[in-house]
């Protein structure tokens, strides 16, 4: 913390500026050092005599003591005081070796103090003034009173007055210029008090702005006018689990779609002062899940009202709709149980009485006869039909769930093994599972993950006729929930086959619609998710996730 508050005390206003002073004054002796040379070989009076190397060297030597003390110390309105002090003797230095009276150097003086404006507050810039009048005066008093080796011209008759009124005229001018410096300093003084007061009500208002920001619980992005993300507050973040630095620069459309259409509409309803249209678009999360999002569209104006960006804000809607897919699939059970009571016994007696009928014909007849093909296919058919009765009623009418402590994992390896050596999987389908070490302990009804298990298998087969490979993995993502992902290479399903995949009769590989209806149902009862992702030709992705319970020895790979 200290190193921090040196750095930038060295790195402030005033640091900056010092730095300036020791850098300039060198410059100054250089350029003094070049005219003096040129005009000391052109006049041999002895007041343009021009300072020696041994001044380079000196002022050499207080530049490497100023650097290092501005480096390594932090009394900046200190090392400026000393500075000052020590220009003024050097000032006086030149006047004393190159005619007290009549010194070219003499201008140095107002130098030091409209410099000391820039540095010292007016209090400092009169003591400089006040300093500069003393060693000149005090060079002058030297020179009248005999006590320096110089031209004693200044004490002939008429000369002692002309030198008595100069140097009353340089001390006038050094107070005058030390004055309005002073008062320059006072101005400056008072304009970086309103600088800072300014500066961090700025600073104060945009941390107000970032806090509010970060304390909406809707997402907010900020985009440029080519759609470019450049602000993703902390609610967009905890949606969709992208950090503001891996999306900033990214365009929207990765999360909001197209958007052309939706910016147009935004800006006419803004322009005629309507309320801002909502938008829907699905997304998937860094993890791969997929979000329903609602958004709306507002322009980003500058101060000169010229549109500058979007800013879109965004809520996840992925649960609402959920709630409300349920709810409308809880109405078509509804509607179907009160059927499924009434046909059941209608249609499973009938037909009961129908196979048991053909069964003992079949066994009258001979066994290569055509009646008798005709009669398997009867048998068959009705089998099918039980089937379909049977699928019914699972839907329309589930048993009540019998929850308890189970390892998912146990479950799917019992699942596909019996998976493996059963008729739904041909010779050139291959059946992989892959589940990490420990036990995955999840509350659930074993039978009923059991039936999500094989719905969800059965289908993958039937979606890979030609051959392929069906994989399913069980893991734990970041929130610590059990995942469960089946993945299979088949021929992959449309978007609108997608969206109706789990309404009841929608089957995308000619069975009866009913078996992942009962997956999802199933799955929403044991408080879990559900996602698809598929394109066509290149197969299917179902992520389920359920709430665990992390037992003592749980480990990952």
């Amino acid at each position: 913390m200290a190193a921090t508050a040196e750095r930038l005390e060295r790195s402030s206003p005033l640091g900056r500026k010092l730095w300036g002073l020791i850098l300039g004054r060198l410059g100054a002796v250089l350029i003094l050092l070049l005219v003096g040379t040129i005009w000391s070989r052109n006049s041999t009076d002895p007041k343009f005599s021009t300072p020696t190397l041994s001044v380079l060297l000196v002022v050499l030597f207080l530049t490497l003591v100023y650097s290092l003390a501005h480096r390594f110390t932090k009394t900046l309105l200190f090392q400026a005081r000393l500075q000052f002090a020590v220009d003024i003797l050097l000032v006086t230095w030149f006047v004393w070796t190159s005619d007290v009276i009549h010194s070219p150097y003499t201008a140095l003086y107002i130098v030091i103090i409209s410099t000391s404006s820039l540095f010292l507050g007016p209090r400092g810039v009169v003591i400089t003034s006040v300093g500069c009048a003393v060693a000149f005066t005090g060079c002058a008093l030297a020179v009248l009173t005999g006590l320096a080796d110089q031209p004693t011209q200044y004490l002939l008759e008429g000369s002692l007055s002309r030198t008595v009124q100069s140097v009353g005229l340089f001390n006038i001018a050094f107070f005058v210029v030390g004055l309005l410096s002073a008062r320059l300093a006072e101005q400056q003084s008072g304009s970086d008090v309103r600088l800072r007061a300014a500066t961090q009500s700025l600073a104060n208002l945009r941390a107000l702005h970032e806090r509010i920001v970060e304390s909406i619980r809707s997402g907010v992005v900020t985009t440029d006018l080519e759609g470019r993300i450049f602000t993703f507050n902390a609610a967009a973040e905890e949606i969709t689990g992208y950090d503001e630095k891996d999306v900033r620069g990214h365009g929207a459309s990765v999360f909001f779609g197209e958007m052309t259409d939706h910016i147009t509409s935004s800006i006419h309803a803004s322009d005629v002062r309507a309320i801002s249209p909502r938008f829907e678009a699905d997304c998937l999360t860094a993890e791969g899940m997929r979000l329903r999002l609602g958004f709306s569209i507002s322009p980003l104006s500058a101060e000169t009202g010229e549109t500058t960006g979007m800013v879109i804000t965004f809520q996840d809607l992925t649960h609402i709709r959920a709630l409300e897919e349920t709810s409308r699939r809880q109405d078509q059970l509804a509607a179907i149980g009160r059927m499924a009571a009434s046909i059941a016994h209608e249609i499973r007696n009938p037909l009961a009485a129908m196979r048991g009928s053909i069964q003992m014909l079949r066994h009258e007849m001979q066994d290569e006869s055509s009646q008798t093909d005709l009669m398997e296919i009867i048998l068959r058919e009705s089998d099918r039909l039980n089937r379909i009765i049977t699928d019914f009623l699972n839907y329309a009418r589930p048993r009540s769930a019998s929850h308890a402590w189970v390892d998912i994992g146990e479950l799917l390896h019992q699942t596909f093994t019996l998976l493996r050596f059963s008729p739904e999987v041909n010779e050139r389908q291959s059946v992989e599972e892959e589940v990490i070490d420990g036990p995955l302990i999840a509350d659930a009804d074993a039978e009923q993950l059991q039936q999500v298990f094989w719905n969800l298998a059965r289908n993958a087969l039937q979606s890979m006729p030609e051959g392929g490979v069906l994989r399913a993995q069980v893991s734990r993502n970041s929130k610590n929930r059990l995942r469960i992902m089946f993945t299979d290479t088949g021929r992959g399903m449309s978007p609108a086959q997608v969206e109706h995949l789990f309404e009841p009769f929608s089957s995308t590989t000619g069975g009866t619609g009913l078996g992942l209806s009962i997956v999802y149902q199933i799955i929403r009862e044991h408080g879990g998710t559900i996602n698809v992702r598929s394109r066509e030709g290149q197969g299917t992705t179902i992520t389920i996730e359920l709430p665990s319970e992390r037992t003592e020895g749980t480990s990952q790979k």
